[in-house]
């Protein structure tokens, strides 16, 4: 997966106490925030690049945090096969849970539109998150489908008349939670890497949750903000800067724990 430089953040670990604080408010003080990448049309992705003085951070791996680490990498280095029959039934599988009931007309289809793709071929859009991308969609729709309709359907709060792309600011999530917490790592260098390895170690689907809450996040701050479709660039920074503080509060042992983890529905 390709990587792009953008920004990394120095922040100071939260107590217990301070949760509630965490999940309501986010200071721009506390969180060096720079450029990004783009992906795809207009949508761009905050990324990670350690500063210099970061350079030397590291952080041993117990061996079952080492094993959860190179499983969820060879699930980020594999990139999506148009020709590969997992991954068509993968995206087929999408739309089912994303239209149930309409039936899909082609695997290339300008019905594909409909759910914020781009064109009308979805593996053109997948080549900035690989095939971990559908993944973490298929796996939103799956387990919390309401939340999910939710937000495909922008059925919540006052939207705006240019959205955002529901299926590609999906991609862009997972990008960004990948530079975050600097996955493609032998291990991690920031201390957000280090805190979510532990709680991947709690639960193999640790990524996959963390990608829901964001996508819930991000989307309760697009609406907090008012935003627009140009806008995208700072809803997603704000979002990061929210993650961050949520992953250092000192009792998070798992993913679940987080605050923003109320915000999904079943």
């Amino acid at each position: 997966m390709d990587g792009s430089a953008g920004s990394f953040v120095a922040v100071r670990r939260l107590s217990g106490s301070d949760r509630a604080a965490a999940f309501h408010h986010s200071s721009s003080a506390e969180v060096v925030t720079g450029s990004t990448a783009w992906i795809g049309k207009g949508l761009s992705c905050v990324c990670a690049q350690r500063r210099d003085s970061d350079a030397r951070l590291s952080f041993d791996l117990t061996p079952v945090q080492e094993e959860c680490l190179q499983r969820l990498q060879n699930r980020i280095e594999v990139q999506y096969d148009s020709a590969n029959r997992e991954h068509q039934e993968a995206l087929q599988a999408l739309w089912c849970a994303s239209f149930p009931g309409t039936e899909l007309r082609g695997l290339i289809s300008e019905q594909w539109k409909e759910m914020g793709w781009q064109g009308k071929d979805p593996s053109t859009d997948f080549r900035g998150g690989g095939f971990i991308s559908l993944e973490n969609l298929l796996y939103f729709a799956r387990n919390y489908p309401k939340s999910f309709q939710e937000l495909l359907r922008k059925q919540n709060g006052d939207r705006a008349i240019w959205e955002y792309p529901f299926a590609v600011a999906g991609v862009n999530i997972t990008f960004m939670l990948i530079q975050m917490l600097d996955l493609q790592a032998v291990k991690p260098r920031s201390l957000f890497g280090a805190v979510f390895l532990k709680l991947l170690s709690e639960n193999d689907r640790a990524f996959d949750i963390l990608y829901c809450i964001t996508f819930k996040l991000m989307d309760q701050q697009w609406l907090d903000m008012h935003a627009t479709y140009m806008d995208f660039n700072t809803v997603m920074k704000s979002t990061r800067r929210q993650l961050e503080r949520e992953l250092l509060i000192e009792d998070i042992q798992r993913v679940e724990d987080m605050p923003s983890y109320r915000l999904l529905g079943r």
